[in-house]
């Protein structure tokens, strides 16, 4: 009886366990169901460029159906796991809910916004988590410019060109370059807008940014960011953001039209309620084969799982380089398993880090020497292109690249696409009355 192998999460640990699994196993030895939201996995690293303009969305997602032929595909969310009965409690999108038996399990289901309880945060804030989040933001970046230039209400300007992100870790830092950057580009078509009117301002509560990278690299991105006009301010928190009334720890307050919270993610709630053994922040134990503790048929890695670290000590961190490699390491070991093979542990050392500051511009770091400029933004775009699963969306993501660079950024505001039922709604209530 071939192994019935159920994957939560499409993710890339999820997408990259499956594509292993797909590749090493061969017919009638096992039965993959790989569950998920979407029918889609966002590629994370490129959702400045989504924001920017500079990237098509769709072009930054991977379709999980087309590229996944040999694997189920449920689209739904899970909500339980049975450990006795070894079964998986799925809801769909519509219909009752589903129960899926496994011999393994593998569980990806990566993370999500960490909110703080700042006053107005929930009610003000931009998320930049998923494709939408990206997508909205660039919309309402070019609709403050619309609401800048048309205005005679000099505080209403004033606040209308304030643009706040709080977080500077890879999210934030790359986010407000890339959207200051367009931003400034695409003055031209604002003849009212100075750029000396626009205020960005940058909020990290750490005493630096980019922690994840050399001090360095960390150093040279904030030199980059204030030469460029950007407000950097270390040590610093947001207090509240009520009404678009900036509140911040070091005593400044000023109005903002936008407010992006970037401030970092945390597991997702589910590794928390599903009952297997968690560390003090929710991630769930595993050992270096990427076993559960306690539970040698359930698999874990990710952002959800801490992940011993046995090249450098500790735990990975939460970044696509690893987490790409831990799902092949899951598929590997899960191949070992059905055939009755030894399990690997999972061991690997970072080449190198990248974050892009714009158009031109981007830090990093690769195989330990530091490289900045134009040189270091065309190596993370070849590398970056060249990671994205399938020949498909690599060929996409250049073409978007290459008919991009000698043109500037496009001013189009595409947020009636969030109510694309609005002005139906208000043509059948409009007809109601008469």
């Amino acid at each position: 009886m071939s192994k019935r192998i159920v994957i939560i999460g499409g993710g890339y640990v999820g997408l990259y366990a499956a594509v292993r699994l797909q590749q090493r196993l061969r017919r009638g030895e096992a039965e993959v169901t790989l569950v998920n939201p979407e029918n889609f996995m966002v590629y994370r690293p490129l959702l400045p460029e989504v924001a920017s303009g500079t990237l098509e969305p769709r072009h930054a997602v991977v379709p999980l159906r087309a590229v996944l032929g040999g694997t189920r595909f449920v689209a739904g969310r899970m909500s339980a796991v049975d450990t006795e009965r070894r079964t998986v409690s799925v809801e769909p999108e519509a219909g009752p809910a589903l129960e899926l038996p496994y011999d393994e399990l593998v569980l990806g289901m990566g993370a999500v916004a960490k909110l703080l309880p700042v006053p107005g945060l929930a009610d003000f804030g931009i998320g930049f988590n998923s494709l939408a989040e990206a997508a909205h933001l660039r919309d309402h970046v070019l609709r403050q410019l619309e609401i800048a230039s048309a205005t005679t209400d000099p505080e209403l300007r004033r606040c209308a060109l304030t643009f706040v992100f709080v977080g500077g870790g890879y999210t934030g830092v790359e986010a407000i370059a890339e959207l200051q950057d367009m931003a400034v580009d695409v003055l031209a078509g604002y003849p009212e807008i100075q750029p000396a009117e626009m205020r960005w301002v940058l909020v990290e509560a750490m005493d630096r940014i980019l922690t994840t990278v050399s001090k360095d690299l960390a150093d040279r991105s904030v030199e980059e960011l204030r030469g460029r006009g950007i407000d950097v301010r270390l040590g610093t928190q947001l207090k509240s953001g009520e009404k678009g009334h900036m509140e911040l720890s070091d005593g400044d307050e000023f109005d903002a039209g936008t407010l992006v919270w970037v401030a970092g993610t945390r597991p997702s709630p589910l590794a928390n309620e599903i009952g297997l053994p968690v560390d003090e922040r929710g991630r769930i134990q595993v050992d270096e084969t990427l076993r559960v503790h306690g539970h040698p048929d359930i698999w874990a890695a990710g952002d959800c799982a801490a992940v011993p670290d046995t090249v450098r000590g500790g735990l990975c961190p939460p970044t696509a380089q690893f987490a790409v490699r831990q799902g092949r390491r899951i598929g590997d070991n899960l191949v070992a398993r059905v055939r009755g093979g030894p399990l690997q542990p999972f061991a690997y050392r970072s080449r190198g880090e990248f974050v892009t500051l714009g158009k031109n511009k981007a830090v990093g770091e690769v195989l330990g020497r530091k490289v900045h400029g134009p040189l270091a933004w065309a190596a993370r775009r070849a590398y970056y292109a060249m990671q994205i699963p399938t020949w498909n969306r690599t060929i996409r993501v250049l073409g978007d690249w290459l008919v991009g660079m000698p043109f500037g950024h496009d001013v189009v505001n595409l947020d009636s696409r969030e109510e694309p039922r609005e002005a139906f709604q208000e043509a059948a209530g409009k007809h109601s009355k008469i």
